[in-house]
């Protein structure tokens, strides 16, 4: 006797893939809601967004730090992914590479509120900080040494430094609707380059 349901999935398994599916997208609404409304913003607003009851988010994510955690650890995977995927599909190394530090600047101008919390006393805070570096900067560090080595960019910049020159370079775009980081950071990567590939 098979235990299968009609669709030939078992019930647990069933179970599972739905209890994924409203991971998945408690996690959307959330980031969506942090866009707007910072990472202090009501669960109830999240569980709106998401369509779900908030004992589902605390299902979930017992605390608001497991759910921001949650939210910017997926975030982060996306960038990481991102970087091998682009090197793969870009014309060249360097536009990989401007591909690429345009989504981690997207990645940082919507993060309202997350600095603060990165600088909290939480420990959950704490991992996700050295997470964030741990599997973006080996990201960075291969998109560089394509560029260097075909000839797109002057060797000698060190990962590091440039993601934390663009970090500094995002900071106060919450504040004045004049500031926009990305003219800045184009110019930076202009610096980087070779005469020829400008």
């Amino acid at each position: 006797m098979t235990t299968d349901s009609p669709a030939g999935q078992s019930p647990s398994r069933s179970k599972r893939a739905d209890a994924q599916r409203n991971r998945q997208t408690v996690l959307a609404a959330a980031a969506e809601v942090f866009v707007t409304s910072g990472v202090d913003a009501p669960i109830r607003q999240i569980a709106a967004r998401a369509g779900v009851g908030m004992a589902t988010i605390y299902r979930h994510f017992p605390t608001r730090a497991d759910l921001v955690t949650a939210v910017y650890r997926h975030q982060i995977e996306a960038c990481a992914e991102a970087g091998p995927n682009l090197l793969a599909s870009a014309g060249s190394p360097l536009d990989a590479l401007r591909q690429w530090i345009d989504l981690f600047v997207d990645f940082l101008v919507t993060k309202h509120g997350l600095a603060d919390a990165l600088q909290s006393d939480n420990d959950r805070f704490a991992a996700l900080h050295a997470y964030f570096i741990d599997r973006l900067l080996p990201v960075c560090a291969q998109l560089l040494d394509a560029a260097v080595e075909a000839g797109d960019i002057k060797p000698g910049t060190q990962p590091y430094e440039l993601m934390r020159g663009i970090g500094n370079l995002c900071i106060g775009r919450d504040d004045d609707p004049r500031y926009d980081p990305r003219r800045l950071i184009a110019l930076l990567l202009q610096g980087l380059q070779r005469p020829h590939s400008a």
